[in-house]
């Protein structure tokens, strides 16, 4: 095993004397994450005679069997053959669905390496703009096929899922796991992200009501986009301001130090190097982008032929399969009565989405010249306003309890069975969101 350390000490230096200052850049999001990763055996590997071959074979366990969700990596393959073979759309918008789960969770781990040499900062800031690449890239092909709708009802979906049913799911299965135990968490953190949501919640909801109080949707279009854009650009500013919060200024809210050190983590050094943590990623990224733009293109052909309509594929299902490890992990948290990295992994994931993601989308439509707004129509925005308001009366008191992980829970149902009933077309949208 010690040689299997050399390169990376060949190649990085000693990392040893800074492993105090890496355990302070670990987020909840690494730490949510890691639960699903499994030690892996590199004793066959070890005997490998040439240096550049074991070190490949190397990175080739630890990035590609170095999680439990390994299985879920052959649906990769599947998915390009089903593609380049012609079978059913459906079958490869399951395939790329399936394909995107593992490497999600391989972000994670390959942004946590990265970080290991880079420091605690810019590990942060990795971690604050790669946390969530999957959604950004699916709504990015989306936006580029002219798919509003699907932009929209998948970002809302990540948004709803982190905050109704992982929260939900991690305060219910932490509560009957410890019912006898007081549960409780630093309130600090959950206000910081409480506001953060109310003030994205203010900038979605006053392009509704513009739009609702104007005398003709056409003489609101034109306002209602530039009041999107100047929101957008105040949420970034929002969220840059709030990673100077968390990274630096108030660091100590976000550390959760206790927890690393309760887990055995606080010793934890990198297995790969930074340049294969580095190549690694890219090659996610690409697979990611790939898998992406399959499912964009089948989403609506995979509705036709489920008979569900493709506002509940992109608010329920979506989020979902997508986000399943790190979610899982925020779960397997709770379950140790952790709720701090519970909370951390779902308010986080719904702060980012909704102050990085969601106005970068804007951003990123105004440049190509495509008319994406910040209304999300009626129904889609009461139901935001709604859960962010339940979460913000949950988390009120510091202490929690399986009663209130219930009540996200089926809120979180309701939710859902509203969007499945619904059928609205996405044809509505895509006539009006080619700029001039």
């Amino acid at each position: 095993m010690a040689s299997l350390q050399e390169p990376w000490l060949l190649e990085n230096g000693n990392l040893k004397g800074c492993s105090k200052e890496i355990r302070h850049g670990r987020t909840a999001h690494n730490m949510s994450s890691s639960s699903l990763r499994k030690k892996s055996d590199l004793t066959l590997v070890s005997k490998v005679r040439y240096v550049m071959l074991r070190q490949f074979l190397t990175n080739l366990q630890e990035v590609i069997l170095g999680t439990k969700l390994s299985i879920l990596f052959l649906a990769i393959p599947l998915a390009i053959l089903a593609e380049c073979h012609g079978f059913g759309r459906p079958w490869i918008f399951a395939l790329s669905l399936l394909g995107l789960t593992p490497l999600a969770e391989r972000v994670s781990f390959l942004t946590e390496q990265i970080a290991f040499y880079t420091g605690p900062t810019v590990g942060g800031l990795l971690n604050a703009t790669c946390g969530n690449a999957t959604e950004l890239i699916i709504a990015i092909f989306a936006l580029s096929q002219h798919k509003i709708d699907v932009v929209k009802y998948s970002l809302l979906g990540s948004v709803l899922s982190n905050l109704l049913l992982v929260l939900g799911t991690c305060l219910f299965c932490g509560g009957i796991a410890n019912l006898r135990r007081e549960q409780k968490y630093d309130r600090r953190q959950a206000d910081v992200n409480s506001l953060l949501l109310l003030l994205a919640l203010l900038c979605h909801s006053l392009p509704l009501l513009f739009r609702m109080s104007g005398a003709s949707a056409a003489l609101t279009a034109d306002p209602t986009l530039q009041l999107s854009r100047a929101s957008s650009i105040v949420m970034l500013i929002a969220y840059i301001s709030y990673l100077v919060f968390q990274l630096f200024t108030h660091r100590q809210l976000f550390e959760a130090q206790q927890e690393l050190e309760e887990d055995g983590l606080s010793e934890e050094e990198p297995v790969i190097g930074f340049w294969s943590g580095f190549l690694w990623l890219v090659g996610m990224t690409a697979v990611i982008s790939l898998l992406s733009e399959y499912v964009v293109e089948t989403i609506e052909d995979a509705s036709d032929s489920w008979g569900i309509s493709v506002s509940f594929i992109s608010i329920i299902l979506l989020p979902i399969v997508g986000n399943a490890a790190e979610h899982a992990g925020a779960i397997i948290f709770a379950f140790k009565n952790k709720l701090d990295i519970s909370l951390g992994v779902a308010l986080g994931s719904a702060t980012q989405i909704s102050m990085f993601v969601v106005p970068l989308c804007i951003i990123v439509a105004w440049i190509m010249g495509i008319e994406m707004d910040l209304n999300f129509n009626l129904l889609e925005t009461g139901s935001l306003a709604l859960s962010i308001i339940a979460v913000a009366f949950t988390l009120q008191d510091g202490t929690s309890h399986y009663m209130k992980g219930l009540v996200l829970l089926l809120l979180y149902i309701v939710i859902g069975a509203c969007f499945f009933v619904s059928k609205t077309p996405l044809s509505k949208g895509i006539d009006t969101v080619v700029g001039a």
